[in-house]
């Protein structure tokens, strides 16, 4: 007769109720996780894509923004007026000296006539952000109903003391359907209050 010396394994019985059957995954499962990410992947897609207006809108609304808080600092460092001038397809940081005498300067920005040596070298900070073709800028002053549609003849300025101040306006950017409505603070020159509908 011949021992084993290696011990003998026993599986355990199974409990009650147990089998030995790998379970998988049954048909109701797979689809519901299917439904899963095909929502997921719908959300994704509706977010890159509706709301391409909304970008727009909102890249353009934070440059005004920033361009005004750089007009505030300038006006504040310099201890001298500046203005953004609203232009058909452009927004313009102008020394309020310069501001919406367009029309009687030269391309380079010099007056018609000529100008002295001692204001010619200091034309003070200028900067332009152009405004998307596709959008329709107007802006409405503080006290005032009408918004104004920015064009060649009319060029509304905004004005930046260097006490801090700024006229309270509301810039509004109409793309389509959709449209971004700005208020700007008088202190801060940030935006104190915004709306924004995007189709």
């Amino acid at each position: 007769m011949h021992l084993s010396l290696q011990p003998k394994h026993r599986v355990p019985p199974p409990l009650r109720g147990e089998s030995h059957l790998k379970k998988g995954f049954t048909l109701i499962e797979i689809v519901i996780v299917l439904l899963v990410i095909g929502v997921i992947t719908a959300g994704v897609i509706a977010s890159l894509t509706i709301n391409d207006s909304e970008r727009t809108l909102t890249t353009q609304s934070s440059e005004i923004e920033l361009l005004a808080k750089k007009a505030r600092t300038v006006a504040i460092l310099n201890q001298k007026p500046y203005a953004i001038e609203f232009h058909p397809g452009s927004v313009k940081l102008v020394p309020f000296t310069q501001a919406g005498n367009s029309e009687r300067t030269t391309a380079q920005g010099n007056e018609i006539g000529g100008i002295s040596s001692e204001s010619s070298r200091h034309t003070g900070i200028q900067e332009t952000i152009n405004i998307d073709p596709d959008i329709q800028l107007t802006i409405r002053h503080w006290n005032t109903e009408k918004f104004l549609i920015p064009d060649e003849k009319n060029v509304p300025v905004w004005r930046f003391d260097p006490d801090g101040l700024c006229e309270p306006i509301t810039v509004r950017l109409v793309m389509e359907k959709s449209y971004a409505q700005d208020t700007y603070h008088p202190l801060t020159a940030t935006i104190a209050d915004s709306e924004l509908e995007a189709y």
